[in-house]
C-alpha cells in the first residue's frame, strides 16, 4: 500500500471515529474521550519537580562542566606551540566541548523557564476558569 493510499485510509477512518461528547460518556461502555481516558496526566508538583532538576542541572553543569576547560587549553596550546599536531585535535575538543556545553545549557534553562511558565500559564486558567464558574452557578440561581 502506498503511503497516499495509508494516510487517505487513515484519515477516514478518523472521520468515523470522531465525536464530540460533553459532560456525559458513551452508553455502550465505550471510550468516551474524556479525561478518565487520558494516558498523560502532570500536575503542578510534577511541573515544579522537573523545573527544579532542570535549573539544577544547569547550575551544576556550567560550573562542573567548565572544570577542565582552562587545563585543556593551556594543554592543546602548549602542545601547538611545540610543534605537536595533537595540539590543534586538542583545541578542536576543547571548541566542539564548549559549544555542546553552551547547547546543553541553553536546552536546561529553556525546559526549567518553559515548565515555570507552564505552571503560571496553569493556575492562571484555574483562577479564570473558578470565576467563570462562579459566575455561571449565581446564574442559575437566578434561573431557579
Amino acid at each position: 500500500m502506498t503511503f497516499d493510499a495509508e494516510w487517505s485510509a487513515l484519515r477516514a477512518e478518523s472521520t468515523q471515529r470522531v465525536d464530540m461528547r460533553l459532560n456525559g460518556v458513551t452508553a455502550e461502555g465505550g471510550r468516551s474521550g474524556g479525561p478518565a481516558d487520558a494516558d498523560l496526566a502532570v500536575n503542578q508538583d510534577n511541573l515544579g519537580a522537573i523545573g527544579h532538576d532542570a535549573y539544577g542541572l544547569r547550575t551544576r553543569l556550567s560550573k562542573e562542566g567548565d572544570h577542565a576547560r582552562p587545563s585543556t587549553f593551556d594543554a592543546a596550546i602548549a602542545l601547538t606551540n611545540g610543534n605537536f599536531s595533537s595540539g590543534s585535535a586538542l583545541l578542536k575538543v576543547h571548541d566542539r566541548w564548549q559549544t555542546h556545553m553552551k547547547t546543553l545549557l541553553d536546552a536546561c534553562a529553556q525546559i526549567s523557564n518553559h515548565l515555570d511558565y507552564t505552571k503560571a500559564a496553569h493556575a492562571k486558567d484555574d483562577v479564570q476558569i473558578g470565576g467563570d464558574l462562579i459566575s455561571v452557578s449565581k446564574l442559575n440561581e437566578y434561573l431557579k
